[in-house]
């Protein structure tokens, strides 16, 4: 029994086999954070920690916090070649090609990247994705005001497979480079055209005859689009379940209506809610009114 109990003792954890079981089995539970933390315990953890992270599906450090210094992440990506989806959250103010350009080449394998805020970028890195993720599935762009025609021009060419895609205050795309991503991207079924004042309605009909399966659909802010878009959207997007058209001063109810009746999620409320809530707040209460007359 001692014996037994002497040979319990002296195994420890790092004991186990690392890419088997440790990693697999263990540390892939464990949030970035964590990890981050157990590389400072000891040479072996710190060991440990690196193949883990070069073995790791996902990454996103906004866990650890706000922002993660440049030399972190550089060497917390440096050996992985597996990842499926990364997120450049916290490393928005200054990330730029130089970093993220090697870890999209060796990363063929990526379905999810979000680069929105990320100001220092350029196409090129856009361009990059679009030659070495083939089966990219979700982007974010989101106030990149880099994007430009060019290079969502090769996004649509190599990523055929994309299913949402955010390029919300992307300012340089204008009607020509989003309907060329819309007959080329048909499975869309989450797109963001919002705080674009480019967007016209010929974006929108081409992306409602294309992506037949769009489910949510974000206008907010697109100044010249039009009841009759909008019209073209509800004919031939029978799954759309959420429509954002706040401060499309040119979509009226005449043709948000027969989406409301689908239960589509409209962001904007009808014209007689407006008008009670508007009372509401001159007189302080919400008078009864009978809607059934």
């Amino acid at each position: 029994m001692d014996e037994e109990t002497n040979m319990q003792i002296r195994c420890h954890l790092l004991d186990l086999p690392w890419e088997d079981v440790l990693v697999p089995h263990i540390l892939c539970f464990l949030p970035l954070q964590h990890l981050v933390s157990l590389q400072r315990v000891s040479k072996q953890f710190h060991s440990l920690i690196q193949v883990c992270l070069a073995n790791c599906r996902t990454f996103d450090p906004s866990s650890i916090g706000p922002s993660i210094p440049k030399e972190a992440f550089c060497s917390m990506l440096k050996e992985n070649k597996v990842l499926h989806s990364l997120s450049l959250s916290s490393c928005s103010e200054w990330v730029t090609d130089k970093e993220l350009l090697p870890v999209i080449g060796q990363n063929q394998h990526l379905q999810r990247v979000d680069m929105s805020s990320c100001v220092v970028l350029t196409r090129h890195s856009l361009v990059a994705v679009s030659l070495s993720c083939m089966h990219l599935q979700h982007l974010g762009l989101a106030h990149c005001e880099w994007v430009d025609s060019l290079s969502l021009r090769s996004l649509a060419d190599h990523c055929g497979g994309l299913q949402s895609i955010d390029i919300t205050a992307c300012r340089q795309l204008k009607d020509d480079a989003i309907c060329y991503m819309a007959k080329k991207c048909l499975k869309l079924r989450s797109l963001s055209l919002a705080v674009n004042a480019n967007v016209t309605d010929e974006s929108v009909e081409e992306v409602a005859k294309n992506c037949r399966g769009l489910e949510q659909l974000d206008l907010t802010g697109c100044l010249r689009v039009r009841n009759q878009s909008i019209r073209t959207l509800a004919e031939y997007c029978p799954k759309l379940q959420s429509l954002k058209v706040n401060h499309c001063h040119n979509v009226t109810e005449s043709s948000l209506d027969p989406l409301r009746k689908r239960n589509v999620v409209i962001d904007v409320e009808p014209p007689l809610q407006r008008a009670l809530v508007l009372l509401q707040d001159v007189l302080g209460f919400a008078p009864f009114i009978n809607l059934q007359i």
